[in-house]
């Protein structure tokens, strides 16, 4: 099998993640519940992932990050502290569902928000439209930094500045990027929240995600319960970060993603990120080479981690399917992000995705593009 669906979840791990999820499902307890030595072991293992998190993000403290079940859970979490109550909100036009969905959920209670939409691989048009989306009740914009569709990089600084010059917060997806680009916290000035899951370019397990929080102020628990502190306070507590974690841990589960942090690290996002681009360079070559087939690539510095395409004669999920019968995995459809398809004018049917980990290699890559091949040759 060649997997090339990591952008949905990365299958294959460091061999440390499964080891130290193990470790801990056998000798760690809860977290800040009790004072034995399985507790403590358990909240040794839980902030020591915070401070490889901190560390890696560039966050001053490892109390501001928060541990969440996937990045759908930390955006959930971000947009109802800082829309909570209502006001408007702009997001590009590269959006996944994760935002666009708890954004149409909050309309009743007075939730708007306008789809600044630009070109593909235009940064410039990008920051145009969300200038020219801005209204005087604006209270935050929303980015994906990376399209889970196109691969596209929006950019993210000069929006960044754009948001601080009006005092509007920032929220970012860095769903795609976290693990792959340096994505530094401190040098965001307007951002109040970045969003990520742990099973993706972390490459830690599913059912983890962490919400980073840049400005320590407004928060808005989803949940309210059991923190292991101030327990004799029967309101949730307001400091971090207690007031959005409630409830047990997923202790093996962050044992797991501290490892694949700490891969991360050890491998360096750059180059991750350049084994990534030498990829989709030869997938879009290759790929572009077929008759009838489309490929959305653009320049090195805009793209990055995956690729899209589609071909003449066979929707996405009939050729996707083939492929699957011949080992290949890739992801066919919308990709749970209809604007970004709107965007590129690829709706309704949308395109094939082939998204890249550390783990695959130019072989597997070349016997994609000759899959392709006789997929379309034998239709």
């Amino acid at each position: 099998m060649i997997y090339f669906d990591n952008a949905a979840t990365t299958l294959y791990k460091p061999r440390s993640v499964a080891k130290a999820m193990e470790a801990a499902m056998l000798s760690c307890a809860n977290p800040g519940r009790s004072g034995h030595a399985p507790a403590m072991r358990a909240a040794e293992t839980v902030y020591r992932c915070r401070e490889t998190a901190a560390e890696m993000f560039h966050l001053p403290c490892p109390e501001q990050v928060v541990f969440t079940s996937n990045a759908t859970h930390a955006l959930n979490i971000a947009i109802k502290s800082v829309l909570h109550g209502g006001g408007h909100a702009v997001v590009s036009g590269y959006e996944h569902n994760s935002v666009v969905r708890p954004l149409e959920a909050m309309k009743e209670q007075g939730v708007c928000y306008t789809v600044a939409q630009s070109g593909l691989f235009c940064p410039e048009q990008a920051v145009q439209a969300v200038q020219e989306a801005l209204r005087s009740d604006t209270r935050c914009v929303i980015l994906n930094h990376i399209s889970n569709v196109f691969g596209f990089v929006l950019p993210l600084k000069e929006i960044d500045a754009l948001c601080a010059q009006r005092q509007i917060a920032l929220i970012v997806d860095v769903s795609q990027s976290a693990g792959l680009l340096d994505v530094d916290a401190s040098e965001l000035e307007s951002a109040r929240f970045l969003c990520m899951p742990g099973h993706k370019s972390l490459y830690g397990p599913q059912g983890t995600g962490l919400l980073l929080v840049c400005k320590a102020e407004g928060f808005y628990s989803l949940m309210q319960g059991g923190t292991g502190s101030e327990s004799l306070n029967l309101s949730q507590p307001d400091f971090l970060p207690d007031a959005l974690e409630s409830g047990t841990l997923n202790v093996p589960g962050i044992a797991g993603l501290r490892e694949g942090l700490l891969f991360v690290k050890k491998q360096g996002t750059a180059a991750l990120a350049q084994h990534k681009r030498e990829l989709v360079e030869q997938a879009a070559q290759g790929l572009g080479s077929i008759p009838g087939v489309r490929v959305f690539c653009g320049p090195a510095e805009r793209h990055q981690g995956l690729i899209s395409f589609a071909a003449q004669g066979q929707t996405p999920a009939e050729l996707c399917a083939r492929l699957a019968q011949r080992g290949i995995c890739l992801r066919d459809g919308l990709h749970c992000s209809p604007l970004a398809h709107r965007s590129a004018g690829t709706l309704p049917e949308g395109t094939c995705r082939v998204s890249f980990s550390c783990f695959n290699t130019r072989r597997e890559v070349s016997e994609l593009v000759f899959a392709v091949k006789k997929v379309l040759t034998s239709a």
